[in-house]
């Protein structure tokens, strides 16, 4: 079975290069195209179940992509991002390069924000129910973090071994089973877009 892991399109917050986590910015009008570019894969993939994050951006996505039905789980969501909530990433950068290539790396937490290791579990958490109660492959329409940390999960990528996950882009876990210990990586950042390495979350 697969796990089709598909980013929202780009957002207004995205596209100045802001930490989002679990605050919400509306999709861009570029953000709104992606998601739409998106949709004939949708479609020829075939999935048996959708499934989305709760916060706006994803559910704007499911939406545009044609399944406004489609479930949401708050497992799903992003990264608490804590302090470091809304700013930017030429900021962090300027002030806290150490910490912010640590923070990417998955080795660093902003005060009152989520452990990567927290993150990780739960996000696992949230696909493995999913995948058990799905009959084919699943549709998830998530957030760069999540598909980060699906693949720290269950490919054994850390964070520090992937490039960006790019807005409007899927990424495709293929499993034995609900409850095989790992996956195999079918695909990353695919999509009707270029692969944007500039991304700041």
């Amino acid at each position: 079975m697969r796990l089709i892991l598909l980013r929202h399109g780009e957002t207004r917050w995205n596209a100045e290069q802001r930490l989002q986590g679990q605050d919400n910015s509306e999709l861009s009008e570029r953000g709104v195209r992606q998601a739409r570019q998106f949709t004939p894969y949708a479609r020829a993939l075939l999935p048996a179940q959708v499934v989305s994050s709760d916060l706006g951006r994803t559910r704007q996505t499911v939406e545009l992509i044609g399944y406004p039905d489609a479930p949401s789980d708050p497992r799903l969501r992003e990264l608490d991002m804590g302090e470091w909530t809304g700013r930017t990433k030429h900021d962090l950068i300027c002030k806290q390069p150490e910490d912010y290539a640590a923070w990417r790396a998955g080795t660093f937490t902003p005060a009152r924000g989520e452990t990567w290791r927290s993150f990780r579990a739960r996000v696992a958490d949230g696909i493995r129910d999913w995948l058990r109660r799905t009959e084919g492959d699943l549709l998830a329409v998530v957030h760069g973090g999540v598909v980060r940390a699906a693949c720290d999960e269950f490919l054994g990528l850390p964070p520090s071994r992937v490039v960006p996950v790019t807005p409007g882009t899927a990424t495709i876990l293929s499993f034995a089973s609900p409850d095989a210990p790992d996956a195999l990586l079918e695909g990353y950042n695919i999509g009707s877009v270029v692969p944007d390495l500039a991304v700041a979350d």
